[in-house]
Order: C-alpha cells, then sequence, then structure tokens
C-alpha cells in the first residue's frame, strides 16, 4: 500500500506541481494578444490567404490541410516564391481552436539557417465571449547554442509585433466627423 501512494506521488503529484527552474528555463516562446473579433474571423486570417493578407503579409497563399503550406511574402513588390518568402508546414490542426505549423524554406538571407530548423509554433483560438478572442502563440525547439539564443531573441520581437498588427486589424473603427 505504502508502495502504491508514494507512486501515486511521484508520478501523477509531483508533475503537477509548479517547478520553479522548469519555469526559469523554459525554453518555448509564449505571446498572447486578445482581439477585438470573434473566433471564426481570427481564424480565417490565419487559415486564408485573404486573411494573412489583411493583416500580416503582402502576399499570401495557403493550400490549407495537414503537410500544406503557408507561403508569405512580406514585400509588396515580391512574390509568393521568391528568395525573400517564408514557406511554412502545417503540422496540425483543430478548427477554430488550435493550429500548428513550422519553417521549411526561410527568406535566403535569414541569419538563423541552422536553428530554424528546430523550431515550431503553436497557435490557439480561445474564445472570451462572443466578440473577443485570446490568441496564444507558442514557439518551441529553441537550442542552448547562439544561434538558437539569438533567433529565440529574434522571434520574441517579431512575435509580439505580429500580435499587435492581428490587434490593430480587428480594432473597433472610429468614426471621424
Amino acid at each position: 500500500m505504502k508502495k502504491a501512494v508514494l507512486l501515486v506521488l511521484i508520478f501523477v503529484v509531483l508533475p503537477l506541481l509548479p517547478n520553479i527552474s522548469r519555469a526559469q528555463d523554459d525554453p518555448r516562446l509564449v505571446h498572447e494578444a486578445v482581439v477585438n473579433a470573434p473566433v471564426d474571423q481570427i481564424w480565417a486570417a490565419f487559415t486564408t490567404s485573404e486573411g494573412l493578407e489583411s493583416w500580416m503579409a503582402a502576399h499570401a497563399k495557403i493550400e490549407f490541410k495537414i503537410g500544406g503550406t503557408m507561403k508569405t511574402q512580406y514585400d509588396p513588390k515580391g512574390a509568393i516564391n521568391d528568395a525573400k518568402a517564408i514557406e511554412n508546414t502545417i503540422l496540425s490542426y483543430e478548427p477554430m481552436r488550435m493550429l500548428s505549423f513550422r519553417v521549411t524554406k526561410a527568406p535566403d538571407a535569414f541569419p538563423f539557417p541552422n536553428a530554424i530548423k528546430n523550431m515550431w509554433t503553436v497557435v490557439y483560438f480561445i474564445p472570451e465571449g462572443d466578440k473577443t478572442t485570446r490568441v496564444r502563440e507558442v514557439s518551441m525547439g529553441f537550442g542552448s547554442d547562439d544561434e538558437s539564443k539569438k533567433m529565440r531573441e529574434f522571434f520574441n520581437r517579431g512575435n509580439a509585433y505580429t500580435l499587435q498588427r492581428l490587434q490593430k486589424r480587428f480594432a473597433p473603427k472610429i468614426d471621424a466627423k
């Protein structure tokens, strides 16, 4: 009986307790934003070409399926398949709730060519009432090497900026009278 209680403590209870060192050394990169739009509109903003072009990229092309691609080009003068375009591969999704992807082709001049191979991102869509959605973006796969650390900081700034652009896209319009 004592062994059973001990096993329950070790395998069930202990993993649920806060782990201070794990929290301090958490390699995940987490960003959240509350957006003034219902979840179906936010989902479309992430999962359709037109949606991405409305707030994130000048050009976008999405083949929305597991293993499908999400191609983006931020330069309005660029093309979706040129050397500066980004190609992500969709890893998984749960409609209106979660989308995961990884970069499979970074722009030619991307400064972190090795570290990007190990990174992936999961985006969660959490309704907060009928008219707002919490978007939680979690990027993982960062290593402890210098290139990974620099790339993590790059995405820390970039992901925060990206979510601000999403919020701006769905911000209430103010009538100028």
